[in-house]
């Protein structure tokens, strides 16, 4: 898997600044790289899944933390 290019922390933010602030990032990086995005909105899961599928980035992972942490892998295709 590739190194992670940009942390992008979403800690307290409540929908839908999660996936406001991860469309952002992306225009930060380059095509290939991978976003880490972690958010404590357990709406964000279907949130970035969803958001994914709509922008074509890939989803490399979703996974739940824990204590109302969701971490992201998102990898940046065009």
């Amino acid at each position: 898997m590739s190194d992670v290019a940009k942390v992008l922390d979403c800690s307290g933010m409540l929908c839908p600044m999660p996936v406001v602030k991860t469309r952002k990032a992306m225009k930060e990086i380059e095509v290939g790289e991978v976003l880490e995005m972690i958010s404590t909105d357990p709406g964000s899961m279907p949130d970035m899944q969803a958001w994914a599928k709509q922008t074509g980035h890939e989803l490399l992972s979703a996974t739940d933390e824990g204590n109302n942490v969701f971490r992201f892998l998102i990898k940046k295709t065009h």
